[in-house]
């Protein structure tokens, strides 16, 4: 989701990204190598420091099923090293890894009997071969040298080292002295030539109990999981970044390892780099490390399977032990479709701050709501506009469903006032400029704009586009988009629960709502 804002923008940051003809002034250089990799560069000279985002157009939408999950997995395993970095002995790994992938399909074609139909719950060769596998990553562990790749960007300075996984993307980042970029450079360039998977099942057993804990057990996760699994029905969105506990438990080294080499490589790359450096100096330098490293054999192939249009609305209650909650769901266009800007405009007058019209009625006006959240998505594929609130007690789902719906239908009606499209129209540009006076900030704008879009420079249409939102684009959108067959609608309730509706929150000082 993308936010953007001009206003006290000359103030705010330093002179790159300032105001001139209604517009973000970003003076951004740009590169692109001979093996496909796009290189983006911000030169910030006020502090010796420099930030660094590698980016690659692959995430859980590009996985099938069989492999969901493995966008995720990999941004785990690209920490793990590379035959030069992660082992006292790579040779001698190189044969207990091999052992550990037989004893890995072994594991999954035993874990796929105890699918069919004729099994009777004999779960002797699984425990084997789990043990076996055991035994073999123990002897493993004596060559590895663990978390070097994390430890060697800490012991040099580097700060903010993470990784992310999204729909969309996936994207590694760190932030270090400038004097030390030409490590991050080698680095970086040997985990995209050649990353070993090592520790590959007992770290897919590590992603395994993150979903139990973060989806599984978590009520929010839980909820979110299946309004997307309800809403997309052939879209790659309906799957869990994640990924399925079924696939987690047999996804295979091979099949992960190949998706990284046709999704992984400079063809599909774009490296942002922001702060103390020159143009032509990282040119040279990201040419000497990564020049070499080939494109991918096959290129990745475009996601081609679009979600049909929903002809009724869809309705479903996810049982948990906690008290209610709601999502709503609407389909809207991609990133950088028809109407995108609207979209942005309409979350934040639902829902951005104390002034909002959901926020304004149902939490401070009722007092229904405890939360309420609005947010649109600025994705590769259609997406989702969601509607998130949790009742207070001792109110209901049904009343705080219905009072949603007053509020769209509203503002279909009478559309915003100026006043509103003007403080909305400040409230998005504030909250990004300020995103981008940090380093780190500016290289993620950047490169998520490129990656999605193929142009960073889609920022300042996207801002010019969103001025340009009148009153009666409001009511157009929520006219043609925020309608009964459009959406679907998923309820937290508890086991007991006899009508989803009817769920209504427990007040703690009180015990259960009558």
């Amino acid at each position: 989701m993308y936010k953007y804002l001009i206003v006290l923008v000359c103030l705010l940051l330093p002179i790159e990204v300032h105001a001139k003809q209604g517009e973000i002034q970003i003076d951004a250089k740009t590169h692109t190598f001979a093996n496909g990799l796009q290189l983006i560069v911000v030169e910030r000279d006020w502090s010796p420091t420099v930030s660094m985002v590698v980016r690659f157009k692959v995430g859980s939408a590009d996985e099938h099923p069989g492999i969901t999950g493995s966008a995720h997995l990999l941004e785990h395993m690209l920490f793990k090293g590379t035959p030069n970095m992660g082992t006292t002995d790579y040779a001698a790994e190189v044969p207990l890894m091999a052992k550990i992938d037989t004893l890995g399909h072994a594991l999954t074609a035993a874990i796929d009997k105890t699918r069919k139909p004729l099994y009777r719950g004999d779960m002797k060769e699984v425990d084997s071969l789990k043990a076996a596998l055991a035994d073999i990553q123990n002897q493993q562990k004596k060559y590895i040298i663990k978390d070097e790749f994390w430890e060697t960007y800490l012991k040099n300075g580097g700060s903010s080292l993470n990784a992310s996984t999204s729909n969309d993307g996936t994207q590694y980042y760190v932030s270090f002295p400038a004097n030390k970029i030409e490590l991050w450079a080698y680095m970086e360039s040997d985990r995209m030539a050649d990353p070993i998977l090592r520790e590959f099942y007992s770290e897919r057993d590590v992603v395994y109990e993150e979903r139990r804990l973060r989806t599984d057990n978590d009520p929010g996760g839980k909820l979110e999981e299946q309004l997307n699994a309800a809403a997309f029905t052939s879209a790659a969105y309906g799957w869990p970044v994640v990924g399925w506990a079924s696939d987690l438990e047999t996804v295979t080294r091979e099949e992960v390892n190949d998706f990284f080499h046709q999704y992984y490589a400079p063809n599909n790359a774009v490296i942002a780099i922001v702060g103390d450096v020159k143009f032509n100096d990282m040119i040279a330098l990201v040419g000497k490390y990564f020049d070499s490293v080939p494109p991918s054999k096959i290129p990745p192939p475009p996601v081609q399977t679009t979600e049909p249009e929903q002809k009724g609305e869809r309705r479903l209650s996810v049982e948990y032990d906690a008290n209610p909650e709601m999502v709503i769901g609407w389909h809207m266009p991609g990133g950088g479709g028809i109407d995108q800007e609207v979209f942005d405009i309409v979350s934040s007058l639902l829902s951005r701050g104390r002034t909002s019209r959901l926020y304004k009625s149902l939490v401070e006006d009722k007092q229904i709501a405890s939360s309420v959240y609005a947010g649109s998505d600025f994705a590769r594929f259609p997406s989702l506009f969601t509607i998130w609130v949790t009742p207070k007690a001792p109110h209901t789902l049904d009343e705080v469903e219905k009072a949603i719906y007053d509020e769209i239908d509203k503002l279909k009606t009478d559309g915003p006032t100026k006043w509103e499209l003007e403080r909305t129209r400040n409230q998005i540009e504030s909250d990004y400029v300020r995103g981008m006076q940090s380093n780190l900030g500016m290289a993620f704008r950047l490169e998520d704009m490129q990656a999605l879009t193929g142009d960073w420079t889609y920022i300042n249409k996207l801002k010019g586009l969103r001025e340009k939102v009148a009153s009666d684009d409001v009511k157009r959108v929520l006219a043609k988009y925020f309608i009964k067959d459009n959406r679907t609608v998923a309820f937290l309730v508890k086991p007991d629960s006899t009508s989803p509706k009817q769920e209504a929150a427990i007040d703690p000082t009180k015990g259960a709502a009558k």
